[in-house]
């Protein structure tokens, strides 16, 4: 079966892959659409395709270097651009400087996201799977842009320019030394 062929570029781990992409592509347009629930949970049916894409990638010898760059090209958009999205929407911005200071920042954390996925591809190899990861990797850097969006959005955080500092850290901690458990 083609779908089980290591060197099918459409095998199974890699149309998980490719879902994934479409679940961040479309969550972009959601985002466009101020439904940022919507884009939310395409976000995290994309976040459950990542871990599958890799699980399947093992379970049925699949890993390939191919499969490798293709989800990090996932991550970046799914994990990367999708919340970043998201919150310069998503925050009142109350001024001109205020918008300038957010974009800078989430600027800086795309920068640091894809900068996070390059050093990663550079150091893995096809199947393997490392003990802790190095930095925060980028599916919870989301996550935790993502908890930011839900406390500015229920008013436990109302100051954008506090959220723009949470995410300065976030996006520092993507390629720091902090070791995070590989689950």
């Amino acid at each position: 079966m083609r779908l089980l062929e290591k060197e099918n570029r459409y095998n199974l781990a890699n149309l998980i892959t490719f879902g994934n992409i479409a679940c961040g592509l479309l969550a972009l347009y959601f985002i466009g659409e101020r439904e940022f629930t919507t884009a939310i949970v395409l976000a995290w049916i994309a976040g459950a395709l990542d871990i599958a894409d890799g699980k399947v990638a093992r379970r049925f010898g699949l890993s390939t270097e191919f499969g490798i760059q293709l989800d990090s090209f996932a991550d970046f958009l799914s994990f990367v651009i999708m919340p970043s999205f998201l919150l310069f929407y998503a925050l009142h911005k109350s001024s001109l400087t205020q918008e300038i200071f957010l974009g800078a920042i989430l600027i800086f954390y795309v920068i640091s996201g894809l900068r996070r996925l390059v050093e990663f591809n550079l150091k893995v190899d096809a199947g393997s799977v490392e003990k802790y990861f190095e930095g925060v990797p980028t599916p919870l850097g989301a996550i935790l842009l993502w908890v930011f969006y839900l406390l500015y959005t229920y008013g436990v955080v109302s100051n954008t320019w506090v959220i723009g500092l949470l995410v300065l850290v976030i996006a520092w901690s993507l390629n720091s030394k902090l070791k995070i458990p590989h689950p």
